[in-house]
């Protein structure tokens, strides 16, 4: 299957800049994929479409403020850096820009968001081959508990901002967040409310979580021409022993797996039980799911892992679950569906 069959032209007013006004207002297309009818509703709806006996899985990765600003202190040249991911405390694989000044050697000044200097310079340490520079932070105390004070919300590049907005912290962010380390939302788990969850429980639905840390290579395009050539990036996630008992329990009394979001599902299916590891599943057509059997997502950039994700679940086993979700997002364009991060849902049944 190559690359160019998940591509698909979007036009540019339909990528949402700001979240509903509400979370769970946001609009949700169901997709039943016995009968391939779609339905279009709002997501506040979802908790008709459950059923006692079910379990709904959310991700409790919190989103880090990982976008920083700094220095060179030789000579006065300005970076912009993205935390991916923390080796050890103060040591962390980074993004950064420009990238070709951040030669090993080289020391940053790391800066106020007011741009005047903070107590911590980061140092390059090397280079990967994916062009990552690793930063060891020195100063004063743990630069990911700084983060609140220096950090900005790492909104991704379709969402245009000069400076991130006074909402984007609380609304780029799950309501059930607990666990810091993701640098890009799990933008299924937007939608929910306090509220929503009481709704669902409330239908004899259990709610749980899991943690799977987000990084940047989920909504990287895959630019191999043959998906199979897809070099798939890694991300870390634990799976507690409550929440698997809870799942395996369900599935034994004939409940349905809901994940909400293609983060949460890639850990269920990575895991099939407790524990921590790092999964590097690329799921496109055909796959087979082990564990869920409904999803909650929002949609997708073209030519990206979570678009391929979303057409494997469309029909499961099967190649045809392309053309199923590219027919759903066409139905969803004509409809003026929201997309990306802040915009609308989708329910696959």
């Amino acid at each position: 299957m190559l690359t160019s069959d998940f591509d698909f032209s979007l036009p540019q007013e339909l990528i949402a800049q700001s979240p509903a006004t509400h979370r769970d207002h946001s609009r949700l297309l169901v997709l039943n994929r016995a009968t391939d009818q779609i339905s279009h509703r709002r997501f506040c709806d979802l908790p008709e479409f459950l059923r006692p006996g079910d379990v709904l899985v959310l991700n409790d990765s919190k989103v880090i403020p990982a976008r920083l600003r700094g220095k060179n202190t030789r000579t006065g040249g300005a970076f912009e850096i993205l935390l991916l991911e923390e080796i050890t405390k103060n040591d962390w694989w980074v993004m950064m820009r420009p990238a070709k000044r951040a030669r090993p050697g080289t020391i940053i000044q790391i800066l106020h968001k007011t741009q005047c200097a903070s107590p911590f310079e980061a140092t390059v340490q090397e280079v990967n081959s994916e062009g990552h520079r690793r930063l060891h932070f020195s100063g004063s105390g743990d630069i990911l508990t700084a983060l609140d004070e220096l950090g900005e919300v790492p909104l991704p590049p379709y969402i245009q901002r000069i400076e991130e907005q006074p909402t984007d912290r609380e609304r780029y962010q799950t309501i059930y967040a607990q666990a810091p380390g993701s640098v890009a939302a799990p933008t299924a788990g937007l939608h929910f409310t306090a509220e929503l969850l009481q709704k669902i429980q409330a239908r004899g639905v259990s709610v749980c979580c899991l943690t799977l840390h987000v990084g940047l290579g989920t909504f990287a395009p895959v630019k191999a021409r043959r998906l199979a050539d897809h070099l798939m990036h890694q991300e870390r996630f634990l799976i507690s022993p409550e929440t698997a008992r809870t799942i395996a329990t369900a599935k034994e009394r004939g409940g349905r797996i809901v994940a909400a979001g293609t983060t949460t599902l890639r850990a269920l299916e990575s895991a099939r039980g407790a524990g921590a590891g790092r999964t590097a599943l690329f799921i496109y057509p055909p796959f087979h799911f082990n564990m869920v059997d409904c999803l909650v997502t929002n949609f997708h950039l073209p030519r990206s892992t979570l678009l391929m994700l979303a057409a494997a679940f469309a029909a499961p086993d099967q190649t045809g679950g392309r053309e199923r979700i590219l027919r759903a997002y066409g139905e969803a364009i004509a409809n003026r569906y929201r997309f990306f991060s802040y915009g609308d849902a989708m329910l696959l049944l």
